[in-house]
């Protein structure tokens, strides 16, 4: 289990659900301290691909060449730096939910949101670290997280209900689909992508009704399980 830094409270991170948060203030900056923000952005996102949510502060501080207190002027908690970070990912995950549920045709859209959301998992670690990941004392991912299996399941619903979907496939199971996909990350990011597509064409074969082979009994997974360490013993 990773150290936990020292860090204060914050507002939670929005929901996949919710849209994208606010961008925090930059309107009125100086040029110096606008090229220090971006810099801390950008060192953030790579520290948190690489290291996870947990790096220190202090890393992410040299990594942008600011001081800590700089990064602290910017963003007062590691919510608020975790939240901006990813806000372009954030409105990406809002759209692939809503592209879903506004397609005519509920299998393709429950495709599309699967094959969206499986690739940005094998080409932005970062984010979906930070989205499903334990992040004590910072943001809010049991609320999150339910939200977000709640988005996730409107499609799964719609396509059930038009009998494109097999009926005995439970939106728990697109947890194991993307258990199955963290797997066939870690090569490049083209190897991944190209894995990960494959894996996910796969998988959605064997989603469409028309397999009525009994499946075995449903695995009581939720998506705090994909980034969870294994028990130790």
């Amino acid at each position: 289990m990773p150290a936990q830094s020292s860090r204060k409270p914050g507002r939670p991170l929005p929901a996949c659900t919710d849209g994208p948060p606010p961008p925090a203030a930059a309107t009125g900056l100086r040029a110096d301290a606008r090229r220090n923000r971006d810099r801390i952005l950008e060192a953030a996102r790579e520290a948190f691909t690489i290291h996870g949510i947990d790096v220190p502060i202090t890393t992410i501080a040299r990594r942008a060449g600011v001081g800590a207190a700089t990064l602290y002027r910017h963003f007062p908690t590691r919510a608020s730096l975790v939240t901006e970070a990813f806000a372009a990912q954030m409105a990406s995950c809002v759209a692939a939910l809503d592209d879903a549920l506004a397609d005519p045709d509920p299998w393709r859209g429950l495709c599309s949101v699967i094959e969206k959301v499986c690739a940005m998992q094998a080409t932005d670690r970062g984010f979906t670290a930070a989205f499903l990941s334990q992040f004590p004392d910072a943001v809010d991912h049991e609320r999150d997280r339910t939200r977000a299996e709640r988005g996730l399941a409107q499609p799964v619903q719609r396509a059930k209900d038009t009998g494109q979907l097999r009926a005995d496939f439970h939106p728990a199971d697109v947890t194991l689909l993307l258990l199955a996909n963290s797997g066939v990350v870690g090569e490049s990011q083209q190897v991944s992508l190209a894995a990960s597509r494959r894996l996910a064409a796969y998988l959605l074969q064997s989603f469409r009704s028309g397999h009525t082979e009994p499946l075995p009994p449903l695995a009581p997974l939720g998506l705090q399980h994909i980034h969870q360490p294994p028990p130790t013993h």
